[in-house]
């Protein structure tokens, strides 16, 4: 059995900004569009995405909302703030140095 990828360290604040970057979302919705963009490679656990959503909200990055959902379930909606969508371009831009980074240390020489 293949062990599922773990996320690299300080991606998961990127990985949920970009997602509420394209619609507004509770957090089972954000889980599962990371899961099937990432076709079932990353899965984001309960116990590390609340407590990011949180953070988020703390730093005024995401605002959170009640609504009732498609299954007539109140749940909390979050949507990114301008403060956010500057964020994720300052999170993307070095998420990219350090791929980048990594990919040349890896290169054959």
């Amino acid at each position: 059995m293949a062990k599922k990828q773990e996320l690299l360290p300080g991606t998961l604040h990127l990985l949920i900004l970009k997602t509420l970057s394209r619609e507004p979302m509770h957090g089972y919705g954000i889980a599962l569009s990371i899961k099937r963009i990432t076709d079932d490679v990353l899965t984001v656990e309960e116990g590390s995405l609340y407590p990011a959503l949180q953070r988020l909200l703390l730093q005024g990055w995401v605002k959170a909302e009640w609504k009732m959902t498609e299954t007539n379930r109140r749940a909390r909606y979050y949507t990114l703030t301008p403060t956010g969508a500057k964020q994720l371009g300052v999170e993307l831009s070095q998420f990219q140095q350090m791929i980048a980074a990594i990919g040349r240390v890896l290169q054959d020489a």
